[in-house]
């Protein structure tokens, strides 16, 4: 038997003003007083104290992006084509400061400048060939794992599905709990649980191993602290971040399942970002997570959250069928939540049901 030889993020920065240390970190990695760094930065932060912070210097440039939608591929090689027309070398970095929308972004651009083609191109596991140039990332929310997952997530014109490579993990994160302080309740409430999905999803998997579950373990009994105890806000924002990261790396060296793969068809089609859409399909899952999905519904409670219904009521047969058909496309996930027989379980009507239900 042949074992993946996964890459890790090679470099973390953790702790309560770490992002401090960004200048100092990229100072090292700027050939001239000509190189220039790209950072994407979420939209929400242009008028905020962070925009304030980020070390610009030399032919440095800000970008920033709305994350009113999900990352799309299309996104990336606008972003590229910037990037190559405004400058005459290639950037030292691309940064990414936001969300796992904002990281994901980053993590396509910095491959897409070094490698040809679209990013529809390289949707897809292990079709990239060239390696990516320098990139940081730097999260504002905890529970994607795009921090240290080796996935770029984007909707494409035909499928939703990542830019899976050795070349997408960042060579830098760096992780400072207090650009979480401001995040508002829903939002804190939908990412955090984008994270215990990964738990559920990686520790209930035909694909888990020891290294996998170890890290699956760690996050999700941080989630049951940060979700289920009462604990500090500092705590809290510790604790979480860190679940993060360690969910990242369980389904990292397993693989996401049931809720992720028929999330991924309302986001295409829909446009339902990613956390929220996790939750959305997560609750009518007690078929496959019994366990997991009683003890979300505790967390619900707990924080008071109400999520909105009704959403795929007026939707066409067309939209319906798009859905199917993207949720279907995700083989490996299905894998790992049901095993190589998952098709007989999974069909068009199991899923049509489950969308009707959100």
């Amino acid at each position: 038997m042949k074992f993946k030889n996964f890459p890790m993020v090679p470099r973390v920065v953790f702790g309560a003003g770490s992002f401090n240390q960004l200048g100092e970190i990229l100072l090292p990695k700027r050939k001239n007083s000509d190189s220039s760094v790209i950072y994407l930065v979420d939209a929400i932060f242009e008028t905020q104290e962070l925009s304030k912070q980020i070390p610009v210097i030399f032919n440095d440039q800000i970008i920033y992006v709305s994350t009113e939608e999900e990352p799309k591929t299309d996104q990336v090689d606008a972003l590229v084509t910037l990037i190559k027309t405004s400058f005459s070398e290639l950037p030292t970095a691309i940064v990414g400061i936001g969300g796992g929308s904002i990281l994901d972004l980053a993590k396509a651009v910095a491959i897409m400048v070094t490698n040809n083609g679209k990013a529809q191109d390289y949707q897809g596991w292990d079709l990239v060939k060239k390696t990516a140039i320098y990139h940081v990332g730097i999260p504002t929310l905890s529970g994607t794992g795009a921090e240290v997952s080796r996935t770029a997530v984007l909707s494409g014109p035909e499928k939703k599905l990542g830019i899976n490579s050795d070349f997408t993990p960042f060579d830098q994160v760096i992780l400072d709990p207090d650009l979480t302080i401001n995040v508002a309740k829903d939002q804190w409430f939908y990412t955090g649980m984008d994270c215990y999905i990964h738990c559920i999803e990686s520790l209930n998997g035909t694909y888990l191993n020891a290294f996998s579950q170890s890290y699956g373990e760690k996050a999700l009994e941080l989630c049951k602290e940060v979700f289920l105890e009462d604990i500090d806000p500092a705590s809290s924002r510790d604790k979480l971040m860190m679940a993060s990261w360690h969910g990242g790396m369980s389904i990292a060296y397993s693989q996401v399942g049931v809720a992720h793969a028929i999330s991924y068809g309302l986001s295409h089609v829909l446009g339902i970002k990613h956390g929220i859409g996790n939750c959305l399909v997560f609750q009518y899952l007690e078929e496959f997570y019994p366990e997991g999905v009683a003890l979300f519904f505790k967390m619900m409670e707990k924080h008071n959250i109400v999520l909105p219904k009704e959403i795929c009521k007026n939707i066409s047969a067309e939209q319906m069928k798009t859905m199917i058909n993207v949720a279907l496309a995700m083989t490996p996930l299905w894998e790992n939540a049901l095993g190589q027989n998952w098709q007989d379980t999974i069909t068009e009507s199991k899923l049509r049901s489950i969308y009707k239900k959100i």
